[in-house]
């Protein structure tokens, strides 16, 4: 004879297998899609990427630890690296010249992502504290000491490129 408790216990098991099932499938269906798009708008709103380099170094260490982790863990760094990026986003823009239609398509698309795989992991887990300290060193040290120049501009353009492409190499894996 099953309970009340048994019952709840089991939909909770289909509605969390369900929610997988939802975020493979988005990841499987629709991540690679948009972030061809988002990649090829922010070649597009913008000049050439700089060549300069960041004062702040690229977290190459934390993506190496990260390419090892499950599934879900790969999903909540993925989604709050999004996170992250469109928060620098958020910044004083003023002296940037890029094609305002393309950088906004490229923020709603990445707002997409961002809402669609939030929905894939448990907000119970924090994220990865090094990632959030890195983004707010990265805003530190180029956009506020840079004072939102369009130079500072580029620098996190060429940053966000790069955290992009190295989201896709996971994804892939």
């Amino acid at each position: 004879m099953y309970t009340m408790q048994s019952w709840t216990c089991f939909f909770q098991f289909i509605c969390s297998m369900q929610s997988v099932c939802h975020c493979c499938d988005w990841i499987q269906h629709h991540y690679g899609h948009l972030s061809s798009e988002y990649l090829s708008l922010l070649d597009q709103m913008g000049g050439d990427i700089t060549e300069q380099d960041a004062p702040v170094f690229f977290p190459t260490s934390l993506y190496r630890h990260i390419d090892d982790a499950g599934f879900e863990d790969q999903v909540r760094f993925r989604n709050e690296t999004i996170y992250q990026i469109t928060k620098l986003f958020d910044g004083n823009m003023k002296s940037v010249t890029w094609d305002k239609k393309k950088r906004d398509d490229f923020l709603n698309i990445l707002e997409r992502q961002f809402e669609n795989l939030k929905s894939c992991v448990s907000p119970a887990k924090k994220p990865e504290r090094r990632l959030k300290r890195y983004f707010k060193e990265l805003n530190r040290k180029v956009l506020r000491k840079m004072n939102y120049s369009a130079q500072a501009w580029e620098l996190i353009r060429k940053e966000t490129k790069r955290h992009l492409q190295r989201l896709d190499i996971f994804k892939a894996n």
